[in-house]
């Protein structure tokens, strides 16, 4: 083999890993946009489980109110009879 016929298959390798790392970088660009699109449907998701959390927590404090408020009048109903 030549000098030349070397460079020329050096050349042609350089070629193919430069194909391979473009096709590498663009796989990567892809695996980056989907996990940042994961990670934003991941905080939304959190987002609204906070939501409905807090929901669950005024209605549970609602609940207790009420569940006073009739175990006084049932009280004060016995009281009364």
């Amino acid at each position: 083999m030549t000098a030349q016929e070397d460079i020329a298959a050096v050349a042609g390798q350089l070629a193919d890993l430069t194909r391979t790392v473009e096709g590498m970088a663009e796989q990567l660009k892809m695996l980056s946009e989907r996990a940042d699109s994961q990670q934003e449907r991941s905080n939304s998701q959190y987002e609204r489980t906070e939501t409905q959390q807090e929901r669950i927590d005024l209605a549970a404090r609602e609940l207790a109110e009420v569940s006073d408020r009739l175990q006084a009048a049932a009280t004060a109903l016995r009281a009364s009879v």
